[in-house]
C-alpha cells in the first residue's frame, strides 16, 4: 500500500512528540510506501499571523526578538528529536537559513509599512517549512531515507488566491510525476509541508487555516495513494464535542458526505475540504491518534457503515453569527436570495447555512462570526434605494448545531425527534435548515444553549458510550 500520513500541530509540537511520529512512520514504512505531510508546530502559525499583522509597526529589535524566539523553540525540539549531531547540525543549518529569510521579510514590511495577502502567505509558510526538516531529520535519525519538500515542490500547485488558494489538479499531477513519484519509487520518504503550495509562477500560497489536511488529500490524489491518514490528538471523529458531551465516543466509520457535513459544522478533527480531492478517486481517509496509535480511529469511505442508529453524530460551533434579512416586498420577488449570495461570494464571505421562510419574507444566513457585520453592510448596500429589504439584523451570540447521519435519509420522524428533544431541554430554536440529501439537519440556537441542545440530541439518539 501507498499511504499518506499527515501529522497535525500537536503531533509535531515538541521534540518528544516528533519522536512518537518518527516511531509511527518507521513502523508503517516496514509494510508500506509512506508519504508524510506535516503541520507547523502547535501555536507557531498563530504567532506568524500576529507577526504579519504587527510587522509594519515593529522595530528591528522586535523582529530579531521574534525570530530568536522561533529559533529557540525549533532548536529545542530538534535537539530532543534527533540524537545524531551530524543530522542535527544539517537540520539547524537549514532552519537558520529560513529564519534569515523570514527576518529579511519582516524587516522589509517594517520599512514599507504595509502587509499584502501575498506577503502574509509567505510569512505563514515558515511554520511548516521549519517543522518538515525536523521531522525528516528525526526519520533519518531512525535510519530511514527521508527528505523534506515544500508543498509546491511535491506537487501542490495552486491558483493565486492568496490565503485561500485552490489546487490546479492537472498541474499538480504533472509536478508530482516529475518530483514526488520518482522519490517514492526510489525508496525515500518525502516529508512535505502541509498548508502551503506555490503558483505556476512559483509564488508561495496557503490553502487556508487548517489546510494541512487538505494538502494531505491533494497529495493522496496526485500520488495515487491507497489511503490518507490524518494523525491528530484524539482517537477519531467523535459523536459530539467531548468538551460539551462527556460521554461522546469515537465513530468507527463515516461516509464522505457525513464527514463533510460534520467538518463544515464544527467537527474540528478534519478540514471540510479534505474529502474533495479523494472522493472522485475513492481513496479512504483514516483519522488516528498520534498519542494512542493502537486505536482504530475513524475510517471515512464512500459508504457509511450500516447501523441501526439513524444519527451518527452531532456537531456544533459558536464561532458563527447570523444575519436576518426581512422585507414584505421580498414575497414573490425572484432573484433576491441569488443577489444576496452572489454579492457575499464576490466579497469573499462564506455562507455556512441558509434558511428562508415559506412566505419568502425572511432569509437567515449564518457566517463566520468575524464576518457578520461586514456581511450585513454588504447586503444593505446591495439593496440601498430599493424597497425590497426593510431590515437587516445581526446576531453574534448564537451557535449552529448540525445533526448528521446517512440513516436519516428517507427515515420519517427524525426532525420531530430532534426538535422535541431540544424543546424538552428548554432551548429555543431560532432558525432551521435541512439539505436535500437529508443527511444533515442544522439549526441555530443562542450561544448559551449550545451545550444543552447538543446534549439533548446526543441523548435522544443514544449516541453515548453506553450505546
Amino acid at each position: 500500500m501507498r499511504i499518506v500520513m499527515k501529522f497535525g500541530g500537536t503531533s509535531v509540537g515538541t521534540g518528544e512528540s516528533i519522536r512518537k511520529v518518527a516511531k509511527i512512520v518507521t513502523d508503517a514504512a516496514e509494510e508500506h510506501e509512506v508519504i508524510v505531510v506535516v503541520s507547523a508546530m502547535s501555536g507557531v502559525t498563530d504567532e506568524l499571523v500576529r507577526a504579519a499583522e504587527s510587522a509594519p509597526d515593529w522595530t528591528e529589535e522586535d523582529v530579531k526578538n521574534f525570530v530568536g524566539k522561533l529559533r529557540r523553540r525549533h532548536g529545542r525540539a530538534a535537539s530532543e528529536a534527533i540524537s545524531s549531531d551530524l543530522i542535527l547540525r544539517e537540520v539547524m543549518g537549514y532552519i537558520d537559513s529560513l529564519l534569515e529569510e523570514l527576518e529579511k521579510v519582516l524587516l522589509g514590511l517594517s520599512y514599507v509599512g504595509e502587509v499584502t495577502s501575498r506577503s502574509t502567505d509567505l510569512i505563514l509558510s515558515f511554520g511548516e517549512r521549519m517543522s518538515a526538516p525536523i521531522v525528516a531529520g528525526a526519520l533519518r535519525d531512525q535510519g530511514l531515507e527521508a527528505e523534506h519538500l515544500e508543498g509546491g515542490e511535491a506537487g501542490v500547485i495552486t491558483d493565486d488566491r492568496f490565503g485561500e488558494a485552490e489546487p490546479i489538479l492537472p498541474a499538480c499531477r504533472r509536478k508530482a510525476q516529475k518530483t514526488l513519484i520518482p522519490m517514492i519509487e526510489s525508496g525515500k520518504i518525502p516529508v512535505i509541508t502541509g498548508f502551503i503550495g506555490r503558483t505556476i509562477d512559483g509564488e508561495v500560497t496557503t490553502l487556508g487555516r487548517g489546510g494541512s489536511d487538505y494538502s494531505a488529500a491533494i497529495i493522496g490524489c496526485i500520488s495515487e495513494a491507497d489511503e490518507v491518514q490524518i494523525w491528530t490528538d484524539v482517537d477519531g471523529v467523535m459523536t459530539a464535542n467531548p468538551n460539551l458531551v462527556p460521554d461522546a465516543r469515537t465513530v468507527p466509520k463515516l461516509s464522505y458526505e457525513e464527514a463533510m457535513e460534520l467538518a463544515s459544522f464544527g467537527a474540528e478533527v478534519l478540514h471540510p475540504k479534505t474529502v474533495i480531492p479523494v472522493r472522485p478517486e475513492n481513496i479512504p481517509i483514516r483519522v488516528k491518534n498520534t498519542f494512542n496509535p493502537e486505536s482504530e480511529g475513524t475510517l471515512i469511505t464512500s459508504e457509511s457503515e450500516p447501523s441501526e442508529q439513524v444519527v451518527k453524530a452531532v456537531a456544533s460551533s459558536s464561532d458563527v453569527g447570523m444575519v436576518d434579512i426581512r422585507g414584505i416586498t421580498m414575497i414573490g420577488r425572484p432573484g433576491v436570495a441569488g443577489r444576496v449570495f452572489s454579492r457575499l461570494g464576490e466579497e469573499g464571505i462564506n455562507v455556512i447555512m441558509i434558511s428562508q421562510s415559506a412566505s419568502e419574507s425572511n432569509i437567515s444566513i449564518v457566517v463566520d462570526r468575524p464576518e457578520v457585520h461586514r456581511a450585513a453592510r454588504i447586503i444593505e448596500r446591495e439593496f440601498v434605494g430599493e424597497r425590497v429589504v426593510e431590515r437587516v439584523t445581526t446576531y453574534e451570540d448564537v451557535a449552529v448545531v448540525a445533526v448528521v447521519g446517512e440513516g436519516m435519509r428517507g427515515t420519517p420522524g427524525v426532525a420531530s425527534r430532534v426538535f422535541r428533544a431540544v424543546a424538552d431541554a428548554g432551548v429555543n430554536v431560532k432558525t432551521i435548515s435541512q439539505g436535500a440529501s437529508e443527511v444533515n439537519i442544522s439549526f441555530v440556537v443562542a450561544e448559551e444553549d449550545e451545550a444543552a441542545a447538543v446534549n439533548a440530541v446526543h441523548s435522544e439518539f443514544e449516541l453515548g458510550e453506553e450505546a
